[in-house]
């Protein structure tokens, strides 16, 4: 029911947009535009809303019902200009209910005298609290999915310095409030966690939004080829340079979209962008991350995903490429969350398992600043409570003290020891060797013969002596007496027996029937082996010119080619067929030297207006810088070298 509710209010609203239902019934476009506005049809926060409501999975029939509306009255662009204070004033409204001094004109107002006395996010009330992460979940999801949908607002909104503001807003206001919802006591502890996934989600849509105004305004002119193209680049550099200040910011959208890849994208599209200005900004990135504790960010295709977003075409495929990096998630889980990479992280919950990320000294230090205050606590049960909460000692203390704790630490023994570290198996015992348990195994044995061990040349033995022992020669002799001479004809004495020779006595079952006949001598001369092959004469005993041989051998070898040939029609080969024999002979050849052919060029790219591929940029570069090899470029050159030469009348 709640479904198809919902979609037949869309398609009220939907229908509401379209000016023309059929070819006959329909309202002429400047008529459309005057009801529609003149009777408050459709406004600035009714289309915020619908984008919101019924953006995802409608993105395409969205654009095109606001682009209708935005085309058909364009008062509606005057009405966008004055929302984008309103949506300014918001942030101000945040700021100062976190009891925050404001940024830009606001600051420049007079302060009240019981202004100190304003509540900040530690000490308002629990519902307060609730309200604001709430308002500002609402606010920054709204932006983002009405930019998202509608691509053609992001001038607007850059125009009235709506990133600027952004940027010192999440800066100032993002920790506040991530410190309020991590300190603060809740009796809900579902409640806390919900409320620090809306708060990892507003930081996520803030860093979203102000990089689809950055490729709306600056990466995406670039890659269309627009004419000023170095004016585009600068505004983007200093945007970045703009950010630098606000580390906090800086670092989590370098987390999401690394700068990094869009200043190697500024490289590759302008080769003579300021190299010092880019490393310079790259450094400030790297000083950022690390003054954060943040690990180093993984390398991303931000390129890639510009061209994939070109590809897909306009508004709605740019739209759709930037909600897939909601999906992206930080490279690793730091100590503490925060920003746009902690949208699933708990303060409360740990998950780091039994793998500590601080150090021993670090963590006795832990242990003996709660055990000061808490000396009769175990150590066990101390680093049980330091590793569900996060190694944060202030959290342990305060959930102590108050009974608070989880249901798994109390269950535990308040006294319990720290556990024993298990010893590690001793190298020596798990290694394994081909020469273990021989004679030199000196870790198994405890006596081992040192009279076979030297070092260098063994003392008392000199050249001659090892020469002149022929000990080995000795150690062989038994084995070649043995082998004694043959002879032919042993005479046996009377009384003796031939077995003491090795002899057998003569075998009168012997058949030596066939023994005096000649095998083969009677078979024809035609069997014969040398017979089976044609009798050639050598060369040398050759009578005659060698050319006349040579001539006709060949003629023979064309006979016979013309004999095995079936075709005997064909007196010229197809050129088509000689041709692909040809290139399979060339592939061959190119595959056994390992020659790669090279990528066709591509330098026409896709029209006007679709972007263009990073090959297309290689091709123009490349094509660019060798134009003068060839073509009529250097006629000039090639003029004035004929006329010193005199080719050419001066």
């Amino acid at each position: 029911m709640q479904r198809s509710l919902h979609r037949v209010v869309f398609l009220t609203f939907l229908r509401m947009a379209t000016h023309k239902e059929s070819k006959d019934h329909f309202i002429t476009p400047a008529v459309f535009g005057e009801i529609i506005y003149d009777n408050f049809l459709f406004d600035i926060p009714k289309i915020l809303d619908l984008c919101v409501l019924f953006g995802k999975g409608n993105g395409q029939l969205l654009h095109k019902m606001i682009e209708n509306i935005f085309t058909r009255q364009p008062s509606y662009y005057t009405d966008l200009d004055e929302t984008v204070p309103t949506v300014l004033e918001v942030f101000d409204t945040i700021q100062n209910k976190c009891g925050l001094q404001c940024e830009g004109a606001t600051a420049m107002e007079p302060m009240k005298l019981n202004s100190h006395k304003q509540p900040t996010t530690l000490t308002m009330s629990q519902q307060e609290l609730v309200d604001l992460i709430l308002y500002l979940c609402d606010s920054t999801t709204t932006i983002h999915a009405f930019l998202n949908i509608f691509p053609v607002a992001c001038s607007r909104f850059h125009s009235n310095g709506f990133l600027g503001r952004l940027s010192s807003f999440y800066e100032t206001v993002v920790p506040d409030l991530e410190k309020a919802v991590k300190k603060r006591n809740f009796d809900d502890k579902g409640l806390q966690e919900d409320l620090w996934r809306r708060l990892s989600h507003s930081c996520r849509k803030m860093v979203e939004t102000a990089h689809q105004l950055l490729y709306h305004i600056c990466l995406q002119p670039i890659l269309d080829g627009a004419e000023d193209t170095h004016t585009f680049a600068e505004e983007l550099l200093q945007h970045f340079t703009s950010f630098l200040p606000e580390k906090r910011f800086l670092t989590d959208y370098d987390e999401q979209f690394p700068i990094a890849d869009d200043i190697c994208l500024l490289q590759q599209a302008l080769p003579d962008i300021d190299e010092t200005r880019t490393s310079y900004l790259i450094q400030g990135v790297e000083s950022a991350r690390d003054g954060s504790g943040r690990p180093k960010a993984r390398a991303t295709a931000s390129s890639a995903l510009i061209s994939s977003q070109k590809a897909e075409g306009g508004a709605v495929g740019g739209a759709t490429a930037a909600s897939s990096h909601e999906l992206r998630e930080p490279a690793e889980e730091r100590g503490s969350p925060s920003g746009a990479g902690a949208m699933a992280d708990v303060p409360q919950r740990g998950d780091n398992g039994a793998v500590c990320s601080l150090s021993e000294v670090e963590l006795e230090s832990l242990l003996s600043g709660i055990k000061d205050l808490l000396p009769d606590l175990g150590d066990g049960f101390l680093l049980a409570c330091l590793q569900e909460y996060r190694y944060d000692s202030e959290l342990v203390i305060n959930n102590i003290l108050e009974d608070r704790l989880a249901p798994n630490l109390d269950k535990l023994d308040r006294a319990m020891p720290r556990p024993l570290k298990k010893e590690l198996p001793d190298v020596m015992n798990s290694r394994s060797n081909v020469f273990d348990d021989d004679e030199f195994d000196v870790f198994r044995r405890d006596q081992v013969d040192m009279s076979r061990i030297w070092r260098g040349r063994r003392k008392g033995e000199s050249a001659r002596e090892l020469v002149d022992d022929k000990q080995h020669i000795e150690e062989q002799r038994a084995r070649y007496q043995t082998y004694q001479t043959v002879v032919d004809e042993i005479v046996i004495e009377p009384g003796e027996s031939a077995a003491g020779y090795g002899l057998d006595d003569y075998d009168d079952e012997y058949d030596d029937t066939y023994d005096m006949n000649q095998v083969g001598a009677n078979d024809l001369d035609g069997d014969s082996l040398l017979n089976r092959r044609p009798f050639t004469v050598p060369q040398v005993l050759r009578k005659g010119n060698r050319t006349e041989d040579l001539e006709e051998e060949v003629e023979e070898e064309e006979d016979q080619g013309l004999q095995n040939n079936p075709n005997r029609d064909q007196f010229v080969q197809d050129p088509a067929l000689l041709r692909e024999r040809a290139e399979a002979r060339r592939a061959a050849m190119q595959q056994r030297k390992g020659y790669r052919p090279e990528r066709p060029s591509n330098v026409v790219g896709r029209p006007k207006g679709q972007g263009q591929t990073l090959e297309t940029f290689l091709d123009r570069r490349k094509k660019e810088a060798n134009k003068s090899r060839g073509s009529n470029h250097n006629r000039r050159t090639m003029a004035d070298c004929k006329r010193s030469k005199g080719m050419i009348p001066s």
